[in-house]
């Protein structure tokens, strides 16, 4: 039996079957020629046989795609033969992941058989916290790559390009856009295609079909015409309603007969379409993602339930370069729909790479591109983990002026512009001091791509279409090495710990392991104190920094509120504009243009005073880690603890990757709390401004914008000494409470891990010795390649 056999069972969730197909000695080339009754005498269990059928079936399908070259029923659609090779990582690499991904396979299955033969009844203390730590080695590590761009732009193009599907995404007219957020990965499940479906709940669309219901009843027939909200709740309403919206009411329109077809969205749960090729996926998904249901729209969709859905996870089989990665294309300035908008600020928050896609010919000049980047720098920067901002120039191979004279001459055209359209990205880049409180220049990158020539190569190479390098980042984001050696590790130091707990009890070993339990206990406190040393600086200094915040903010306040309610050109329709702020909690989002957020002009000085420590404290670029690397820094010394004490060797290997887990346990809390520390300053000014918001938002009538203003303004007077210094105690407290989590979780995991390490001994373990030998052997091999 080989390896290949072994690592499809355990892939498909038949690895109960391994021995039996071992005996019967089936390798790669007979586990294609099993025949039904073949199958049947392997597997005589009907339910594992019906998922092993399923599976091979999808699998020769493959083979058999893979060796035509190209398939035109829709699935994978192969790459040229003369571009594939530009697209794909070195043999070499290609050959270590691939051996590792089958490692990693084995591992998993030799952990989950170690689990299962520890006792169950009667299990000790060491029983269960060894279940435990085989049970957390599996950690799903998966990095969100933001996709944003203006309509037209070639978003769906370009994801399409990337992850070699042409139809999946479909990509329409400038009139066209993507409504909703749609996260693309990869189905390890199944060989289908299929699409997860997110509604919101039947409360939150009737919230929202209540406002846009008395946003239009406001609205006068003589201001309608140049007012953008109108013909986006309009437009919003048609999609789904038809015309019947018209003259009826919040009630009437939640009626159940609108949502016939959606009976998930009633329950509520998520509706899953599953199909065989992506173009069959993406015509089933277009009435739940376009916003295109008038001009141009397909006129056998009666009813698009767009303006229903929160997001659409789209999974696409057999696709190695989404295993660890998903794309996410969203929307440039969030949503107006308050559950739509968290999670637009969720995702974007998580992107650890963004890519704002907008067309070469105007790229340094795109207003829109750029505003999406300053307007969400903050959600990315110190409110996020984004470590790196891609400006991908889309319809490289489209030319001005284009005669048959020069037509020779287009690729050193395309190229020469290419250079020059990056050269002016990056001086804008450059201008953006908002952005660069948040980012490095290290953290910029421009690519110039054609995806037409990247499918055609009409008259470019692929290299200069410079899609194969986007396929090499994200092929490095997705790499499984780190995944493998994560695991691995903590494989080793497990059965280190099982196999240390066999060790025959003698006064001398003893002894060893009593000194060496008072060695680590001081190096433990030792520790502890230089990290609560740093946490504690850090926050001496933000405290410092937000003083002076608010301060700036107490004086300030009231003429920032000003600019708001008073601009310069106010227009026919600000009162309209002003009754959306309030009723939104001091938010109001358009389909085009910067959004206004009153909350975080108010809040401004307050993260203008933090921004600098704070990206110095809680970096998301670079591997020092945060608090200044102190973290990362804390070590108990157990290379060194080994060195001296052969005796207790497993234990303390045990301990040293518990200490590493821990480690990056800790920066992942880190860096997930840092987030919503950095935004509570902002989140404590809203709850600070919701009650006045709310009053100004039931004033109806005439003078309601003179009393929206003055309601406004009072309050902000009334309340400046208080709701600052309430934003600063509020993230402090936060802070505060970090430092003792992280403190806390240190000392107790340590602790307890020492304690059953080298004061517990257990002969209920099973003897590991055989599966240990073979880890370590792994291990080193991992480590040693890591390190060339």
């Amino acid at each position: 039996m080989d390896e290949f056999v072994r690592s499809k069972l355990t892939e498909w969730g038949l690895s109960q079957w391994i021995e039996k197909f071992k005996e019967e000695e089936i390798g790669k080339k007979s586990l294609y020629c099993l025949r039904d009754q073949e199958i049947n005498e392997l597997i005589p269990r009907l339910g594992p046989r019906a998922i092993f059928k399923e599976k091979l079936t999808a699998l020769k399908k493959d083979q058999e795609e893979a060796a035509e070259g190209t398939s035109d029923k829709g699935k994978r659609k192969m790459d040229p033969p003369d571009m594939s090779s530009k697209c794909q990582s070195p043999p070499s690499k290609q050959r270590r992941l691939h051996s590792e991904k089958i490692l990693l396979s084995r591992m998993k299955h030799i952990m989950d058989s170690i689990s299962h033969r520890l006792p169950k009844e009667n299990a000790t203390r060491l029983n269960e916290f060894l279940k435990i730590k085989i049970s957390e080695l599996e950690t799903d590590k998966r990095e969100l790559v933001g996709v944003f761009g203006k309509t037209g732009a070639g978003k769906s193009s370009l994801i399409n390009a990337i992850i070699g599907e042409k139809k999946l995404l479909p990509s329409g007219s400038v009139g066209a856009c993507t409504s909703v957020m749609i996260k693309v990965e990869a189905n390890v499940h199944s060989s289908k295609y299929e699409a997860e479906i997110e509604f919101m709940t039947r409360e939150e669309w009737k919230d929202e079909l209540w406002s846009m219901i008395q946003y239009i009843g406001d609205n006068t027939d003589q201001e309608r015409d140049k007012d953008e909200d109108y013909h986006e709740i309009v437009e919003k309403l048609s999609a789904l309603y038809g015309e019947e919206w018209e003259n009826k009411s919040t009630e009437n329109l939640m009626d159940n007969k609108y949502f016939r077809e959606i009976p998930e969205f009633l329950i509520p749960k998520k509706k899953i379409l599953t199909c065989e090729t992506a173009e069959e996926l993406s015509a089933k998904c277009v009435k739940y993602i376009r916003g295109d249901s008038k001009d141009g729209a397909d006129k056998n969709i009666k009813r698009w339930y767009w303006p229903l859905v929160k997001c659409v996870t789209v999974r696409v089989p057999q696709n190695d370069l989404l295993q660890h990665v998903t794309l996410v294309d969203l929307p440039g300035n969030g949503d107006r729909n308050k559950s739509r908008d968290k999670m637009w600020k969720e995702l974007v928050g998580s992107c650890s790479t963004v890519w704002i896609v907008t067309e070469t010919n105007r790229a340094a000049s795109e207003k829109e591109a750029w505003d999406i980047l300053e307007n969400a720098s903050s959600l990315m920067g110190n409110g996020g983990e984004c470590q790196r901002i891609h400006f991908i120039c889309t319809k490289t191979d489209v030319i001005d002026d284009l005669d048959d004279q020069s037509a020779a001459d287009v690729p050193v055209r395309i190229l020469r512009r290419n250079m020059q359209v990056k050269e002016e990205m990056i001086k804008e880049f450059n201008k953006l001091n908002t952005v660069k409180k948040q980012f490095s220049d290290e953290c910029f990158k421009v690519f110039t791509v054609s995806s037409y020539e990247f499918l055609k190569k009409k008259c470019l190479e692929p290299d200069d279409t410079e899609i194969p390098k986007l396929l090499n980042f994200l092929q490095n984001l997705n790499d499984c090495h780190s995944e493998t050696l994560n695991y691995v590790s903590g494989a080793h130091g497990i059965l280190s710990l099982m196999q240390g707990t066999k060790t025959m009890p003698c006064q001398l070993v003893a002894d060893k392991k009593a000194a060496v339990c008072r060695h680590l206990e001081e190096e433990i406190r030792n520790e502890l104190d230089e990290v609560r040393k740093s946490m504690e600086e850090a926050n001496k200094t933000f405290e410092k920094c937000l003083t002076e915040g608010v301060k700036k903010s107490k004086s300030s306040c009231e003429e920032v509120l000003g600019s708001i309610i008073h601009p310069r050109k106010p227009g026919r329709g600000f009162h309209r504009t002003l009754k959306c702020i309030v009723e939104n909690n001091g938010i109001h989002k358009k389909k085009k243009g910067k959004p206004t957020n009153l909350n975080a002009k108010l809040s401004s000085p307050l993260t203008d005073s933090i921004d600098e420590e704070f990206r110095k404290t809680f970096p998301n670029e670079g591997k020092s880690g945060p608090y200044h690397g102190v973290i990362n820094k804390f070590s108990l010394g157990t290379e060194e603890l080994i060195q001296q004490n052969k005796d207790v060797e497993l234990q303390l290997m045990f301990l040293k990757t518990e200490e590493e887990k821990l480690k990056t346990k800790l920066n992942r809390t880190i860096r997930q709390r840092k987030k919503m520390i950095y935004n509570s300053l902002t989140d404590t000014i809203e709850e600070s401004m919701e009650k006045c918001y709310k009053k100004a938002a039931d004033f109806r009538g005439e003078g309601t914008l003179k009393r929206m203003r003055e309601t406004l303004m009072n309050h902000v007077h009334d309340e400046k000494y208080r709701m600052f210094e309430r934003a600063k105690d509020v993230m402090l407290h936060h802070l505060n409470m970090l430092k003792e989590e992280i403190l806390q979780e240190l000392k107790k995991t340590l602790m307890e891990s020492m304690e059953l390490s080298l004061r517990t001994d257990d002969y209920s373990i099973p003897d590991v010795s055989r599966e240990l030998e073979m880890v370590k052997t792994h291990y080193h091999e991992l480590t040693n390649s890591q390190d060339q």
